[in-house]
């Protein structure tokens, strides 16, 4: 969505004609002495993208019993649940961007004096208590009632989110969709493809999906995304598979000629102004200036950490949260100069391995070891170059020749990710040097994620594993 509608309003010049706004973020914004309106001082931008399980659309219609059966979407329960939560950091220069979900069983303190509570349940606690007050002031107009308690319930979810990052990020802008808005967004893009270990079922959700790699859309692409029935890792894996799907139409949007063809993008827009709520004042202009750097492979999701589920007295199964650990967590991705050593998952864009020619030398001082990583890399597909004796390092690296940072990327993958890229103006085109340092351990074969496989790549969902990218298929539960 988020996508669809920077690059919408850049090209296209009107998205703003129609879609709803909240002012979630004008509201508490902070103001310099001259009254003008807080700008992030490193001028990076961290958007808060919120999925709602609402049965009405943007403009709070209800969705029509026709419309809900062929979103599998039941009957409401009174109770407006964000089920999907995840931060977007990206930095000033708009060529990367790190998503990280929260868990809808977070065991969190919620913001305003809710006390401690699932994340989900934020909004709606507001929301509810919100209502009740003005109601009990003799306010009678439902839809101003209305109007009113779901901004103070987003304004709450908001400042619950930023205080679980103790301070690391302030939410500069909001977005959010409900069950309409991915049926549209997602219908109006033809669909994206994913991929599947198994094959799954589950009556709640609709999902009916075989094993393997399929493109979705529409009623499916929300049964995937809603999906946690069936699945091994519960909500944890239906986190993974909204990641995968985001992924998935960040790639389709950002690597194909959506951006240069004028009827998907009036597609996409008509899909966008009518089931998605942004923040008021979002200058989606200059966005999409900011963001022209951006290609799908620089797209990384992660997912806070967690402890093991456990019982409440109140809120049931919950996942319960070390607030040190989250804020510590989302620093350290929020950093915009943090070292490019970080596991790959996906297969990188870029020249093929056989394009690619890789000289090894060994900086750990350990008997045959650059031999041994060259014969590796060769198996996987590399070229051959030399194996020699490099000066003693305590880390590995991987030297490329300028603008070929895919090619690292590729051999970063097949050595397992344990590997800092570095950019070297006397490194050949075509040519990659790998310095194995102390640090160096063989990747796991068993491993899918670290054994330079260069078709489709296969994920564990625990909160540990390597971030997702938009960058390959990834397969998951």
């Amino acid at each position: 969505m988020l996508v669809v509608t920077w690059y919408g309003w850049y090209y296209l010049g009107n998205i703003d004609d129609d879609i709803t706004t909240t002012d979630v973020i004008a509201s508490s914004v902070t103001e310099d002495a001259d009254g003008v309106p807080r700008k992030p001082l490193d001028g990076a931008v961290d958007i808060l993208l919120v999925g709602v399980d609402s049965r009405t659309d943007a403009q709070g219609n209800p969705l029509s019993d026709e419309v809900l059966a062929l979103l599998n979407g039941g009957v409401a329960d009174g109770t407006l649940n964000t089920d999907t939560m995840i931060l977007v950091h990206i930095p000033q220069d708009g060529t990367r961007a790190v998503a990280i979900s929260f868990p809808r069983d977070a065991y969190v303190e919620i913001a305003d004096g809710f006390g401690k509570h699932k994340l989900n349940s934020a909004m709606a606690r507001q929301k509810n208590e919100t209502a009740q007050r003005l109601r009990d002031n003799g306010v009678t107009d439902e839809a101003r009632i209305e109007l009113e308690s779901t901004l103070a319930g987003r304004v709450t979810l908001r400042k619950t989110i930023e205080g679980l990052t103790g301070g690391a990020i302030t939410v500069d802008r909001y977005a959010e969709v409900n069950l309409a808005s991915f049926y549209e967004v997602t219908k109006a893009l033809g669909g994206v493809e994913v991929c599947l270990t198994n094959p799954t079922r589950d009556r709640d959700s609709g999902a009916n999906f075989p094993a393997g790699r399929q493109t979705i859309a529409g009623a499916q692409a929300l049964s995937f995304v809603r999906q946690r029935g069936g699945l091994p890792g519960g909500d944890l894996d239906r986190i993974v598979r909204q990641q995968v799907f985001i992924g998935a139409l960040a790639r389709k949007v950002l690597s194909t000629g959506t951006l240069t063809d004028p009827a998907a993008l009036s597609g996409l827009l008509d899909a966008v102004k009518k089931s998605v709520v942004i923040s008021e004042g979002w200058n989606i202009t200059e966005f999409a200036g900011q963001m022209q750097g951006l290609a799908s492979g620089n797209i990384e999701f992660r997912t806070i950490p967690v402890g093991d589920p456990m019982d409440t007295w109140t809120d049931g199964n919950v996942l319960p949260v070390d607030p040190a650990q989250v804020r510590q967590f989302i620093k350290d991705l929020a950093t915009d100069n943090s070292p490019s050593k970080a596991p790959a998952t996906t297969t990188p864009v870029g020249p093929p391995p056989s394009a690619i020619t890789v000289h090894v030398y060994n900086s750990a001082g350990v008997a045959r070891m650059a031999a041994s990583v060259l014969d590796m890399l060769v198996q996987q597909g590399f070229g051959r170059g030399e194996a020699a004796t490099g000066t003693y390092a305590d880390t590995t690296s991987v030297r490329y020749a300028p603008g070929e940072r895919s090619s690292a990327d590729r051999v970063i993958l097949a050595l397992g990710g344990n590997a800092e890229a570095v950019e070297d103006d006397s490194v050949p085109r075509g040519q990659v040097q790998v310095y194995v340092g102390a640090d160096y351990a063989p990747p796991d074969q068993s491993d899918p994620a670290s054994a330079g496989d260069i078709g489709t790549t296969t994920v564990p969902t625990t909160t540990s594993t390597p971030p997702i990218t938009a960058d390959g298929v990834v397969c998951v539960n």
